[in-house]
């Protein structure tokens, strides 16, 4: 599969994650995000930057929703609820997350 963004044909596996996640900017997130009719705000930010950082500097970790959830905590500094996540990524925070995130799908199973 893929989409195009900017001019360019951009692969993605059947589920829409990119292959290649060099290809990822904050541009194309953006772009990502509307196509799911996300409109991404500082906490979306934060939300994606962690996935990165986990991801690329802590040996391609896909954090579930609590470890999501105990991070933005101490991030934001006030406790976060499951569905505080839910509220900015509806289709799952680790999961949906982690595509606008340009990472690749995760293979663990359950969110929490």
């Amino acid at each position: 599969m893929s989409f195009e963004y900017e001019g360019t044909e951009i692969e993605t596996d059947s589920n829409g994650y990119l292959t290649n996640q060099e290809d990822w900017t904050e541009d194309m997130g953006r772009f990502m995000a509307s196509v799911d009719n996300i409109e991404l705000t500082e906490r979306h930010w934060d939300v994606i930057n962690y996935l990165r950082g986990e991801y690329f500097d802590n040996g391609q970790v896909h954090p579930n929703t609590r470890t999501i959830m105990k991070a933005m905590s101490s991030e934001w500094g006030e406790k976060i609820k499951q569905g505080d996540l839910y509220a900015l990524f509806p289709g799952d925070p680790s999961k949906q997350g982690g595509k606008l995130a340009g990472l690749p799908e995760s293979r663990r199973k359950g969110g929490y």
